[in-house]
């Protein structure tokens, strides 16, 4: 009997699901009927299915093989380990193969046996892989395009890469072929870009909602960030895996040192190691519990891990897609998890000068500029952050209840007149000698501190001295950086120095009001502890016995992983597992109702787990 071509039957028998979620059922219709689409879906949504179950039905029905657009070698690697588990023919080409397995991995194409091929766009654009699909397409054997990371087509995102600027070649060149391109991130300006760019004026567009509601986002203000961070990590996610974002390599391999000193397991990640250094502690990550990957932003893109408890920034990011493509890491089983990020004035004046300083055009720069305000708005907003989130990417929400601003409303103070007093200042400086000064000395001076460096400038003699004794340290943090973020004040120099911009004039006659969030204090211990979350606890609540079930399954896996060198979530996730441990199935026929259990993977491990299950 030949196997069924029908989606929902192919997401059964393959995949163990019982039915597609949200938009899946009618993207996989749609693409597996031979149209184009463009798919935006947040990450854990389901994104792979919405092309891996057309690619399937499509190889089934004598279509051949699907070629999927990836740009990172660790991704590939994943999801050809994941297809290969379920019984999908799978493969990658890469410059991780040698000639020979390159040479069988070409056999299988162009004999049409693959299901689905995985490459990188600069080896995809080659004469010789593009004579491949001409070969192909003349034998009926080129049945589906899948971009993944499609915002990388944008000069507008956040992820740039210009080798998929070349990849409309596969619509000139195979037009009969319906592609399907995929992001998890893109606004409006990003997602128009991917549409002429790709030339997907005629495909259907599929949008689904940005929320990722089991992640609980909190931005602080930074105060010895690095000890911040660690009591984060203490209190509320001692054991879990999680991920650390930094901006430059430096502070990464600081950071990864100073939490292994802490008795955490953390691993750098960055460009300047070594390509199999970077490979070892990617593979660590993947395949071992409680992993802390601290990174630059070079790490993550593709990352299948379901467990990722926790995703921390040190640093702000560049914009919000960026934020939301980092975080949403975190959290890929519905589990609960967090994003927290610390940011401070550093940060903006930072990020505010990487825009003015790039090489870039006036348009991209002011689009750039704007990108960042967003982000900052969203940092010290006193309401809700998902309704802020949302709301960039043109999604409408009521307040979540789930934030740091839900959970424990900020107070607000009107910061006009200190405003005022700040610019005034900064005045003054030009005024008394000329000279420009950075944020620590403006608050000195502001709070009348009678400092070696205001004794040199003789600014304890400017009317401004001490006129803002009644303003703590931090708020007059808060302060400049909103004068900086909203572009009343510039940093300028290589020592941050600061300069009244043109338009502090509306704020020093008081035509602008500016009301900010009071600094919070670090919560207590006690207060933390009562909203730390953990991994320790399953997916599904479970009684004593289905917990010990669930433990014993877990190590079942971890064996098998093991065994066939996966991480354990490709052989089954923890949520599957839990529903296992709870149901306790007595038959393979039981067995097949489970969430996630496929026709392969119960052949496989069918008996194995009914034994682990009889205990």
């Amino acid at each position: 009997m030949s196997a069924p071509t029908d989606p929902l039957s192919i997401l059964h028998e393959v995949f163990g699901y019982p039915a597609f979620r949200g938009q899946q059922a009618q993207i996989v219709a749609h693409v597996a009927g031979g149209g184009d689409a463009l798919v935006l879906m947040p990450t854990g949504g389901g994104k792979s299915l919405c092309y891996q179950v057309p690619a399937i039905a499509r190889h089934r029905a004598g279509r051949g093989v699907t070629v999927v657009v990836s740009p990172l070698i660790a991704l590939m690697h994943d999801q050809v380990s994941a297809l290969e588990e379920l019984g999908v023919h799978a493969s990658f080409l890469n410059s991780t193969l040698d000639s020979q397995d390159a040479s069988a991995v070409e056999r299988e194409l162009r004999a049409g046996r693959l299901v689905l091929l995985y490459a990188a766009p600069e080896r995809i654009l080659t004469p010789r892989f593009l004579a491949m699909l001409d070969s192909l397409h003349e034998r009926g054997l080129l049945s589906l395009f899948a971009i993944d990371e499609a915002h990388c087509v944008s000069q507008w995102g956040h992820d740039f890469r210009e080798e998929y600027l070349g990849l409309s070649v596969l619509h000139e060149r195979f037009a009969s072929v319906p592609r399907i391109a995929l992001t998890a991130t893109a606004d409006a300006h990003t997602r128009a870009d991917i549409v002429e760019r790709l030339q997907l004026a005629g495909a259907h567009s599929y949008i689904s909602s940005f929320d990722r509601p089991n992640i609980r986002y909190r931005i602080v203000e930074k105060d010895e960030p690095r000890k911040q961070l660690l009591r984060f990590l203490h209190d509320e996610h001692d054991g879990d895996a999680g991920i650390v974002y930094c901006q430059t390599r430096k502070k990464v391999d600081e950071t990864a040192a100073a939490l292994v000193a802490e008795g955490l397991t953390a691993l750098p990640y960055h460009a300047g190691l070594d390509a199999s250094v970077r490979r070892s502690h990617q593979d660590r990550f993947l395949r071992e519990d409680g992993i802390v990957m601290v990174a630059t932003i070079a790490f993550g893109m593709g990352i299948d891990k379901p467990d990722v408890r926790f995703v921390a920034h040190l640093d702000l990011p560049k914009n919000i897609e960026g934020y939301y493509q980092e975080t949403g890491r975190a959290g890929r089983d519905g589990a609960p998890a967090d994003a927290w990020m610390a940011y401070g004035l550093a940060d903006v004046v930072n990020q505010r000068r990487m825009i003015d300083e790039s090489e870039a055009g006036e348009d991209f720069k002011r689009l750039q500029r704007g990108k960042l305000d967003a982000l900052l708005a969203l940092a010290e907003a006193h309401d809700c952050r998902r309704v802020r989130l949302l709301a960039y990417f043109g999604e409408h929400s009521q307040p979540c209840g789930n934030c740091d601003n839900c959970l424990q409303p900020p107070a607000t103070w009107d910061a006009t007149e200190a405003a005022r007093k700040a610019l005034s200042c900064v005045y003054r400086f030009q005024q008394h000698g000329g000279m420009s000064f950075g944020a620590v000395h403006l608050i000195d001076v502001l709070r009348g501190k009678p400092t070696d460096k205001v004794a040199q400038h003789q600014h304890d003699r400017l009317s401004t001295f001490g006129i803002g004794a009644d303003v703590s340290e931090a708020q007059w943090r808060s302060v400049l950086r909103q004068l900086i973020a909203l572009g009343y004040l510039r940093a300028e120099g290589e020592f941050n120095t600061l300069a009244l911009a043109e338009s502090s004039r509306e704020v020093l006659r008081g035509q602008v009001q500016l009301l900010l969030r009071v600094p919070a204090a670090a919560p207590k211990r006690s207060e933390r502890s009562r909203t730390a979350r953990g991994d320790k606890t399953p997916p599904l609540p479970l009684d004593e016995a289905a917990r010990q079930r669930f433990d014993a399954l877990k190590a079942w896996r971890a064996e098998v992983a093991r065994a066939h060198n996966l991480p354990a979530f490709v052989v089954f996730h923890d949520a599957t597992l839990a529903q296992m441990a709870r149901e306790q199935p007595g038959s393979l026929d039981g067995l097949a109702e489970i969430s996630g259990v496929g026709a392969k993977k119960l052949r496989d491990y069918g008996d194995d787990i009914l034994r682990v299950l009889q205990g």
